[in-house]
């Protein structure tokens, strides 16, 4: 639980699916020593269950949380081990939640997976839930903003708001995964995209092989 001593991250996921995005991020942030406020938007608890089989519950949230980040890509379950000691959980309802205001500390946001409708939400300012709220005040406060779309196609009026998140400051992070870093499983490309959130929040990790240069180095390696 975040006592006040350290600074969190938020972590705000949505309706689109790409859950497992959702959770290799939280693991990294948790690896990396970071304190995690978390946000699950109504729309990504059916996301969640129909990809996992998980259903998360604001009155057994740590449980369902659990499950959730010990499961791997490929949907094995006790695939991970992950304390929770350093999250701390707002529901989506909750609009007068502290990370609803920019007074409350916060390193910043990463909104992922975002779907079309939160980019649009955020974009347009309409803080309809407290995902939205959050991201707002993020920008507001002018605090790092990462959006992780995981969308396609994208239609014109997606382009404009994610333009309009751009200019407003966010980072604007399609969930595409790279296969330079040698993926031979679909952890791999999960891993990619969330090692590609943490480094736009700045924050360290090993979730990737890094491109050093050379061609081939990934296919020749162990």
């Amino acid at each position: 639980m975040n006592d006040g001593k350290r600074i969190p991250w938020i972590v705000g996921v949505s309706g689109a699916s790409g859950t497992p995005y959702a959770a290799a991020v939280l693991r990294g942030l948790l690896a990396a020593g970071e304190s995690v406020d978390l946000v699950v938007s109504r729309a990504s608890r059916l996301t969640l269950l129909d990809e996992t089989g998980i259903s998360f519950r604001d009155a057994h949230w740590r449980e369902d949380l659990a499950a959730w980040l010990a499961r791997g890509a490929d949907g094995k379950p006790d695939t991970f081990d992950v304390g929770l000691d350093d999250v701390r959980y707002w529901p989506a309802g909750d609009l007068g939640a502290g990370p609803s205001s920019g007074s409350y500390p916060a390193k910043g946001m990463l909104v992922v997976p975002a779907s079309t409708a939160a980019v649009a939400g955020v974009a347009l300012g309409l803080s309809k839930d407290l995902l939205q709220r959050v991201a707002s005040v993020t920008l507001k406060e002018r605090r790092p903003l990462v959006v992780a779309v995981r969308e396609t196609p994208l239609n014109g009026q997606t382009l404009k708001h994610m333009v309009a998140l751009d200019e407003a400051g966010a980072v604007v992070l399609p969930a595409s995964p790279a296969f330079y870093a040698g993926a031979t499983h679909i952890q791999d490309l999960v891993d990619f995209v969330a090692g590609r959130v943490l480094d736009a929040a700045k924050v360290p990790h090993r979730l990737y092989r890094r491109w050093e240069g050379e061609l081939g180095a990934a296919l020749r390696s162990d």
